[in-house]
């Protein structure tokens, strides 16, 4: 997953993933650019998921 694919349909990703995540919150999806990894990093601590996971959790929805 590239900068471009994670910023194309964000918004909707980002919905999907708080209804499949209840405890995610829009605190934890702030990055800015180039911060892609931290954020990545925080959601992997919140939810006990690899980056991997994460990414393929990402890429389904």
């Amino acid at each position: 997953m590239n900068n471009t694919e994670l910023k194309g349909n964000w918004e909707e990703q980002k919905g999907r993933l708080k209804q499949k995540f209840a405890a995610l919150t829009d605190n934890d999806f702030l990055f800015l650019e180039g911060k892609k990894d931290e954020m990545l990093g925080r959601l992997e601590k919140k939810l006990g998921k690899t980056k991997e996971e994460l990414q393929k959790i990402i890429s389904s929805l």
